[in-house]
């Protein structure tokens, strides 16, 4: 095992830390390109009207379901 110099280290810790600002300069770029809602919405315009659309016809037909469901049990009695 090599004995390295009061100077050596200092110059690795600088380094390591440089290279730890220029990896956290990177993943903030990341962090805030992936959580740009209107920039993912804007890239995935078709996915998100076809989701919306599929969500709308649930529901519209599941509150209709229950309606109807409703009405006809009140026609039994």
């Amino acid at each position: 095992m090599s004995q390295r110099s009061p100077e050596e280290i200092r110059q690795s810790i600088e380094a390591n830390r440089a290279e730890l600002a220029v990896s956290l300069e990177r993943l903030r770029g990341e962090v805030a390109e992936v959580t740009d809602w209107r920039k993912q919405i804007r890239e995935h315009q078709q996915e998100v009207l076809i989701g919306a659309a599929v969500a709308g016809f649930v529901i519209g037909g599941g509150i209709a379901g229950v309606v109807g469901l409703l009405r006809r049990k009140k026609r039994r009695w």
